[in-house]
């Protein structure tokens, strides 16, 4: 039952972006479109399950003064696994996400994770707490990024829905701005109610 409530917090009770505003910067640099922002909520999944897994089970054997370090080092190895992952796989979304794919080792949501519970956890609730944030993530990346594509090109997933040619606005940097601020208040106002 405990397994479920660490899966379930990361969709609405403490979704990284939804909520906690974590990793902001690859949410909004890469949710140009809806495949993207799944694309790399599902990376930042895997390296969200395998870092919690892998410092859950050498918490107790890593001494205080190098415990970041070493919790950066078990991240970055599986950014890399990922990535090569990515490139093989599925090359033209790799090139879409470009440099933040490898960006994923300096997202506080990761590391934050790795700090506040899977080093504190067993093995089963840190893979539960990976995955149901890593998910969380991916769902809100998706949503903004469907959101962003459908307003600003009329389609979701590469399909057209809306005829005409949208407004250019919710593909740039600006859209992503608007489009997470009316997301993140639509989120709040259903929490309060």
């Amino acid at each position: 039952m405990s397994q479920i409530k660490h899966f379930t917090k990361g969709f609405f009770k403490e979704n990284p972006i939804l909520v906690l505003i974590l990793g902001t910067c690859p949410t909004l640099a890469t949710t140009s479109s809806a495949i993207n922002g799944i694309g790399m909520g599902l990376a930042t999944t895997f390296v969200l399950i395998g870092s919690n897994v892998v410092i859950s089970l050498i918490a107790k054997l890593i001494p205080d003064k190098v415990r970041i370090p070493a919790y950066v080092v078990v991240i970055a190895t599986f950014v890399t696994i990922v990535d090569l992952l990515m490139q093989a796989y599925v090359p033209s979304l790799y090139k879409q996400l470009g440099i933040f794919i490898p960006l994923i080792v300096v997202n506080c949501i990761v590391l934050g994770r790795a700090e506040a519970f899977a080093n504190k956890n067993k093995v089963l609730p840190s893979f539960f707490d990976g995955l149901g944030m890593g998910l969380g993530f991916a769902m809100a990346l998706g949503i903004l990024g469907s959101i962003r594509e459908l307003l600003g090109a009329g389609s979701i997933m590469s399909i057209k829905l809306i005829e005409g040619d949208g407004m250019l606005v919710f593909i740039l940097a600006p859209g992503a701005f608007i489009a997470l601020g009316y997301l993140i208040a639509i989120i709040n106002r259903l929490r309060k109610a």
